[in-house]
């Protein structure tokens, strides 16, 4: 985490993509790449492809490019793949239950490893192999190994959740609800406003096409 945090943040976001992306590119049977062939991959220009790995040091050779399993054991590392990573889900509905089944498929050492809700209808079930609790037991179930949780909440309860939330050891919210949570120092919110990329993404093929 040190070494993530020395970096520009707007790096730091592209690390699991370049990671994604080499990730492919071994799976297809490729020992090395080009920051243009990387670039054409992950829609992000070449220079600052370059620029970002510059950061770590000389990843790779002028007129040779990169050897794709060499930065996949650096991004390995540096993303901390090889540690499991236990997060927890806020909000059982249509957007919980898809994420539960999906729980980051097998190649992602990311893991939600338990889920909350007030709907008896789904508390004490296990949804995709994750146990559902009730939201009182948040505090009592999240322990110091929990770092993260997913908040999957109706807008008008996001509030609520985040200030149960901060009751925790939890580090990290990752915000599915359109609402800004207030939440202390300590803890970083990272927001998933689906209406708003859906727009976006609307606004660029009409402005932008390819």
């Amino acid at each position: 985490m040190d070494e993530l945090q020395k970096i520009p943040q707007a790096t730091a976001r592209r690390l699991p993509l370049y990671y994604r992306y080499l990730e492919h590119f071994y799976a297809s049977g490729k020992t090395k790449v080009s920051s243009t062939e990387l670039s054409n991959a992950v829609k992000v220009d070449s220079a600052t492809i370059r620029r970002d790995f510059s950061y770590f040091g000389a990843l790779g050779r002028k007129g040779y490019g990169y050897d794709v399993q060499r930065l996949i054991a650096f991004f390995r590392k540096t993303l901390d793949q090889d540690e499991a990573t236990p997060v927890i889900l806020i909000g059982v509905g249509n957007l919980g239950k898809a994420l539960l089944h999906y729980n980051f498929g097998e190649n992602n050492n990311t893991r939600i490893v338990k889920a909350f809700d007030n709907d008896e209808a789904v508390i004490g079930k296990s949804i995709g192999g994750v146990p559902v609790s009730h939201m009182d037991n948040l505090k009592k179930e999240v322990d110091e190994s929990i770092w993260a949780a997913i908040v999957a909440v109706p807008s008008t309860a996001a509030q609520e959740v985040a200030d149960r939330i901060a009751g925790t050891p939890i580090e990290g919210i990752l915000n599915f609800t359109p609402s800004r949570m207030t939440v202390p120092s300590h803890i970083r919110v990272h927001h998933i406003d689906l209406s708003v990329e859906l727009q976006s993404l609307i606004y660029f093929l009409k402005h932008y096409p390819l």
